[in-house]
């Protein structure tokens, strides 16, 4: 049974002297326009449901049906299961023109409220005395140098112990500003660049920066911001938002309106259903079902409303970025068989067997020295459970409780200027800021829903010029700088913020438009015995020039990165102490085939761990000096390839002082064979290593439209370069149509030349299992074919990766494009 029938059987039952009957009677003599018979008993019915159930139940103008014809004009929906078509259909029929509809529904909501006589609440903000204050570094001790850096964490490190010796002066971002934000207002705030508005906004939402000195009160309502939580009713909209490009806009509008909730609009609903009852009113069946609809769950046919008045098609799939990700279909699995053991020859069974007869595996983690007790595989998973708790855990407290690390620094300069405010002058401004601040009664006219007439003007040092009233056309504000023009005339053409009346400007315009017109039609015409315009080249600058530009900009920009630098040279230190730590002394225990592949995989895991993570370091870095250089290269400012080699030459010396301090740690901590050529070798591959991996990272942000794109790409072929490196399988034992891509892999190449440089010479006795003794370079020549006459070749072609990378990324710099606009 519909909620229409049972509303005509409990209309039916009732007699016309019940407070029911006649309450609907008047309603429907109140006069309620456009509510005929059938639209009263379905209100009538609907009034008759439970409380919890009627607030979740609205009309909606049914649909014609297959015939053209329909039997109700409207039906009840549930509106926490409103369907696409229902929501479209309710959109498209309410706004079809999309700001007028939306003007005309926004008061059809406010006169609903207005109508039941419920007071909607207000917030009104007030703001006395309020001053920030920065300390800040003087003059270039505030630049982001590596120096600079440096000195920080030294003064940091002395400012715990009560010492101060860095130089700072006190930077007024806002002094002394007071004023009201009206509820049902819209004030203008205005002001020259660093005049603090976007500080005061900061304020009055409560998301300063805590280490600002801060000063005065802001209060909501007469609440100060520690007595509520500001985010609930103050928002700070920067005007560059960030969102995830993955997400659609409609994904992220229903995001935030669930994030959100409902806030105060169900008590709002409940206040309203119960007023509309008793003063026998019906209300708008548009109005009520959106306002269920947005007051039960807060998102769907809100974010359908939004987009509608934002000009999108709700349906479509618009994304914020440029961004999709996909997901990847898993390949099937492959199992792996054993063969029966009467399949193995005679020979093999002997070295697959350990000693006491059990299988390989076995022998495997005994020598590596763990534990073969079935138990530890549960041991080991609880463990990675575990891990895995920890590690989320942290991450989520992190978010939770601490902040980003580093904090934008206002910079001063060496001179300094007088402050303005000590000056006669800026006590003059200060009182005409404080009487334009005196409050003045003002009414809100012709049932407006915000009245877009205040304006707040600040100066530079974050100081008040205006506060108060625009007036029709800004006649308030021009008759207040009128009774001051003396002032107004030193404020706006002394500081440099001058501008004319309208007229003047008007009159002035037109006369300039008239001479430029006219120099324009003379200028068209060349005068005779002239020449086209020629240009040898197309750049400005030669190529030597502009490449020695660009390197002096790159020289600058790196210099000044020192979250780049010292990142990389901080985890190269990390890592060498770390490692040198684990494979303490180990070149002095080489008695066994298992402590040669022990030293070996050291040496192949030190340089591996530093050169992927140079690789994934620089990337981020190249993606933002690329979007720089497209602006800079469409202006004619340098062509491609002086650029790209600049920003490749001015890695060298980072990765050098990079590479020598690494070298230092690690080959002393490892104890290798002081000797001035091994460690000249161990140098120049750890530092072209490092360098083609850096060059590698660049190459692969140059043929990616971003960053993200190119770690993706870079890391594919991180576990290629392991596995075809000639360590975990040798040379000898990759299938032949597989070797090439051992050549053809730069860590193969780093894996040779470390052992062959460090042990391609060693004559010491090493026990190899079921062999007898050999010596140290026989063995490696066997196993893993490295020939110690062939070291020559080695530092061509580690160098020559390091070319080959560099000048892959100048070439794909050059022809790939992947700017958007």
């Amino acid at each position: 049974m519909d909620i229409l029938s049972r509303g005509l059987q409990d209309m039916a039952s009732l007699d016309g002297s019940s407070g029911f009957a006649s309450g609907a009677s008047s309603r429907r003599r109140s006069g309620a326009d456009g509510v005929d018979e059938e639209e009263a008993l379905r209100w009538a019915a609907l009034e008759r449901l439970p409380s919890f159930e009627r607030l979740r139940t609205g009309l909606m103008r049914a649909e014609a049906d297959a015939n053209g014809s329909r039997r109700f004009a409207h039906e009840e929906v549930d509106v926490r299961a409103l369907g696409l078509a229902q929501r479209q259909a309710f959109v498209e029929r309410v706004f079809r023109v999309a700001e007028e509809d939306n003007a005309r529904f926004l008061a059809r909501l406010r006169a609903r409220i207005d109508r039941a006589g419920i007071q909607v609440p207000t917030v009104e903000v007030r703001f006395k005395d309020l001053s920030v204050a920065a300390e800040c570094h003087v003059g270039t001790r505030a630049l982001p140098t590596l120096t600079n850096a440096t000195r920080d964490v030294a003064d940091w490190l002395l400012g715990l112990l009560g010492a101060k010796l860095a130089r700072t002066k006190t930077l007024h971002i806002l002094k002394g500003v007071s004023g009201v934000v009206k509820p049902s207002r819209m004030t203008l705030l205005l002001g020259p660049p660093s005049s603090g508005k976007t500080t005061l906004l900061l304020a009055l939402a409560g998301k300063l920066d805590p280490t600002l000195k801060v000063t005065g009160e802001v209060t909501y309502n007469g609440y100060g911001l520690g007595e509520f939580v500001p985010q609930k009713t103050a928002a700070y909209i920067s005007q560059n938002d960030v969102h995830d490009g993955a997400m659609t806009v409609k994904e992220i509008l229903d995001f935030s309106a669930r994030c959100q909730g409902v806030g105060q609009r169900y008590e709002l609903l409940k206040e309203l259903a119960k007023k509309e009852k008793e003063k026998g009113v019906y209300p708008d069946p548009e109005v009520d079902l959106f306002m269920k609809a947005t007051s039960v769950n807060g998102a769907t046919l809100q974010t359908d409303y939004i987009l509608r008045i934002l000009g999108l098609d709700m349906c479509a799939d618009v994304l914020v970025g440029d961004q999709m990700r996909r997901g990847i279909s898993g390949g099937q699995k492959k199992r792996l068989t054993t063969e029966k053991m009467d399949a193995v020859p005679t020979n093999a069974v002997s070295i697959l067997l350990a000693p006491d007869g059990r299988r390989l595996g076995f022998a495997v983690l005994e020598n590596s020295g763990l534990f073969t007790n079935k138990e530890w595989y549960w041991i080991a998973t609880a463990a990675l459970l575990g891990f895995t708790i920890l590690f989320n855990g942290m991450f989520t407290l992190s978010l939770m409780y601490l902040n980003p690390v580093g904090k934008p620094q206002a910079i001063l300069p060496e001179e300094t200027n007088i402050n303005l405010e000590d000056t006669q002058e800026g006590k003059k401004i200060t009182d005409m800021a404080q009487r334009a601040a005196a409050p003045t009664p003002e009414p809100i006219s012709s049932n407006s829903m915000v009245v877009l007439d205040k304006l707040l003007l600040l100066k530079r040092g974050g100081q008040v010029i205006y506060s108060g009233p625009l007036g029709r056309n800004s006649h308030k504000v021009v008759e207040y700088f009128e009774q001051y023009v003396h002032e107004w005339n030193n404020l706006f053409l002394h500081h440099k913020v001058s501008c004319l009346l309208a007229n003047s400007c008007f009159s002035v315009s037109r006369v300039v438009f008239r001479q430029n017109k006219a120099l324009v039609q003379e200028l068209s015409k060349p005068p005779p015995g002239s020449t086209d315009i020629y240009f040898a080249t197309q750049y400005s600058q030669s190529t030597f020039d502009q490449f020695r530009l660009c390197f002096w900009k790159q020289w600058l920009t790196y210099w000044r990165s020192p979250d780049y630098n010292l990142v990389r040279v901080f985890f190269a230190l990390f890592t060498a102490v770390l490692l040198g730590a684990i494979f303490w002394r180990v070149g002095n225990k080489m008695r066994s085939l298992t402590d040669l592949l022990v030293i070996i995989g050291s040496m192949f895991a030190a340089v591996l761990f530093v050169g992927v993570e140079n690789c994934i370091t620089v990337q981020p870095v190249v993606a933002v000096e690329r979007t720089v250089f497209y602006r800079e290269r469409a202006a004619g400012m340098y062509s491609a390839i002086p650029y790209a080699f600049a920003q490749v030459i001015v890695e060298i010396p980072y990765v050098f002082v990079e590479s020598a301090s690494y070298t230092l740690i690690v080959y002393s901590m490892m104890s290798f064979q002081w000797t001035p050529a091994k460690f000249f070798w161990f140098f120049y591959i750890s530092f072209f290593t490092f360098l083609y991996f850096t060059y590698y990272g660049m190459m692969s942000v140059s043929i990616s439209p971003n960053d993200q794109v190119a770690s993706i790409f870079a890391a594919a072929f991180y576990s290629l370069f392991n596995l075809f490196s000639g360590f975990f399988i040798p040379r000898s034992k990759i299938p032949k149509w597989w070797v090439w891509y051992y050549w053809l892999c730069p860590v193969a190449w780093t894996v040779y030349g470390l052992v062959v440089s460090q042990y391609g010479d060693v004559e010491d006795l090493i026990k190899v299992p079921g062999q007898p003794d050999q010596q140290a370079r026989l063995f490696i020549k066997d196993y893993f074919g490295y020939d110690p006459d062939f070291m020559g070749v080695v530092a061509a072609v580690l160098a020559g990766f390091a070319v080959l990378f560099a000048s892959l990324y100048a070439y794909c710099i050059k022809t790939f494009n992947f700017q958007q606009r």
